[in-house]
């Protein structure tokens, strides 16, 4: 199938690049063919983010977002940023002394899937081509290297490659421009990154892996537009960096969950775990007694920042969104930085299309677009964020981004760099605290299974292993006695196990069908062995209201 340009994925970045392609097309009256291909079973199945949203990108893309129904429903009216010290006790910190990026005046707190839902209805009306369900597998080049589009995956193969009776091969897209738009640590975007050595000179991205419930909760404790952030116990209990948030959302629902930074250090540390004993502290848990837990879901973010963004270019196509690292960490906060990125590359590759461009050339306009909009400025301001927090530690990171961006305006003149990747950061685990984490109560903590449960996670069993290891034998005879295999740790959706065979020995064994798509155990994974690649179309988790 022959398109103008091709998507790859259906979040905020790609459906933003695709409604910005298809408006400056009616504008001008130069017609340009646009396809999205989404592996979720829907728009937004896959969405999950806490969501605290900034409009500016939206209000740019859609001024009329609110007369047309978007799903911002619930301002912003009060912030509150609390350090634990432990289980018991808490600092509420002044407003006065929290990072000015980590205020939400004007923001909404959202359910960003249902949001993407609304934005594929505004691309259908725009007439974009929308392919949900079909997961794009493979990078199609041209001969002299360019990119010429994707295929998407076979359906009904078993796993040992074998054709079912409800074998459906897959589609070949090819498009004159490709935009990658997979989200974090996407599949074929890292591909993409090596093939054209798009990160040379670049500070590594680095990773925090979000842990995310929804709760119905009772209305006399429900407070719409309260946002809550906070950080120290219980990840610093084992050296470890992140924080949690809690967002009173519209309908007496409530969201909390855990960031926990994949630089951690303590292979032990199981980050499901920390996100369960944290909603015992007071602070959270006074919310949640009574109420009932209705959803579940992980993913992986970046926090690099501009430090760690790739070239994101390259003959016939380029990266956007989170599949480059576009968000933004000092806000935490990605949708509207994800957007206005597609919105920019959307604006180059329409001027290159009406200029006549038959594809196969790199566009650098995307590049000059970014370095003079306000997406480059934010990242710039807030570079040395994540950096000063891994580098300097919990509190002496704290007070730096503090003068930073509240006194310079993040324009502080150094920069600091964090060149070491979040794989790399693991101890023995003979030099390490073994965690103790309580029993789950299954009333505030649950197990992991049945938190994948409410996921609604589903694969087609009979499928290849979409979780391939470069080498069998390294779980076992590397990182099972050097880390304690730390991803039946790191994995939130029990996909890893370590047994023991009737003779004693040891295997790793994979459940694929938990996988919730994370990405957490390509990233981590201290041998770099594990290689997380798509499923068919359709598979994972299929999010509502997240």
């Amino acid at each position: 199938m022959e398109f103008d340009v091709v998507i790859v994925g259906g979040g905020p970045a790609g459906l933003s690049a695709a409604i910005r392609l298809r408006q400056l097309s009616i504008e001008s009256g130069h017609e340009v063919s646009v396809c999205v291909v989404e592996k979720g079973s829907e728009f937004g199945a896959h969405i999950l983010s806490g969501a605290c949203f900034e409009p500016r990108a939206l209000n740019e893309l859609l001024p009329n977002w609110k007369e047309d129904g978007a799903p911002l429903n619930t301002p912003v009216v009060e912030d509150q940023v609390y350090f634990l010290l432990n289980g018991e006790k808490k600092i509420l910190t002044p407003h006065w002394a929290i990072p000015k990026p980590m205020h939400n005046d004007g923001n909404y707190i959202i359910s960003l899937g249902n949001l993407v839902r609304w934005l594929a209805t505004k691309a259908e009306e725009l007439e974009v081509n929308l392919f949900p369900g079909f997961a794009a597998s493979e990078i199609l080049y041209h001969e002299d290297g360019s990119v010429k589009g994707v295929a998407t995956g076979d359906m009904g193969i078993d796993r040992h490659g074998n054709q079912k009776p409800s074998f459906t091969p897959g589609y070949e897209l090819h498009a004159k421009y490709t935009m990658f738009a997979e989200g974090c640590r996407g599949h074929l975007g890292k591909q993409l990154i090596k093939q054209f050595d798009l990160d040379r000179d670049k500070d590594p991205q680095h990773y925090g892996l979000g842990i995310k419930e929804l709760w119905d909760i009772d209305p006399s404790k429900h407070k719409a537009g309260l946002v809550m952030h906070g950080a120290g116990w219980p990840l610093s209990e084992s050296g470890s960096t992140g924080g949690w948030w809690l967002y009173h959302h519209e309908n007496n629902q409530i969201s909390v969950g855990l960031i926990t930074d994949l630089s951690y250090h303590n292979p032990y540390v199981s980050p499901f775990d920390e996100m369960q004993r944290l909603k015992h502290h007071p602070v959270i848990k006074q919310y949640l007694e009574g109420g009932k837990r209705v959803s579940y879901g992980a993913r992986a973010i970046c926090k690099g920042g501009i430090n760690s963004l790739p070239k994101f270019t390259f003959p016939g196509g380029m990266i956007v969104g989170d599949d480059a690292g576009f968000l933004n960490f000092s806000k935490i906060k990605g949708s509207h930085t994800a957007m206005k990125s597609g919105m920019l590359a959307a604006e180059a590759t329409f001027e290159a299309l009406k200029g006549g461009a038959e594809g196969k050339t790199e566009l650098t306009s995307f590049t000059e677009k970014f370095k003079a909009s306000w997406l480059y400025e934010e990242l710039y301001n807030s570079r040395n964020f994540g950096p000063a927090m891994h580098r300097m530690g919990m509190f002496m990171g704290a007070a730096f981004n503090f003068i930073d961006q509240n006194w310079f305006g993040g324009k502080i003149p150094m920069t600091i760099n964090d060149n070491k990747p979040d794989y790399a950061t693991l101890d023995l685990a003979a030099q390490s605290r073994p965690m103790v984490y309580p029993k789950p109560d299954g009333k505030i903590s649950f197990d992991k299974l049945s938190s994948v449960f409410l996921s609604n996670t589903n694969h087609e069993e009979e499928q290849p292993v979409h979780l391939q290891l470069k080498n069998a034998d390294v779980p076992i005879k590397k990182n099972l006695p050097l880390y304690a295999e730390p991803a039946r740790l790191y994995c939130p959706a029990g996909v890893y196990e370590v047994l023991e065979n009737a003779d004693g020995t040891k295997r790793f064994q994979i459940n694929a069908q938990n996988c919730v798509h994370c990405k957490t155990c390509d990233i981590k994974d201290p041998a770099q062995n594990i290689n997380w690649v798509v499923p068919e179309g359709g598979g994972g988790p299929n999010y509502p209201n997240m």
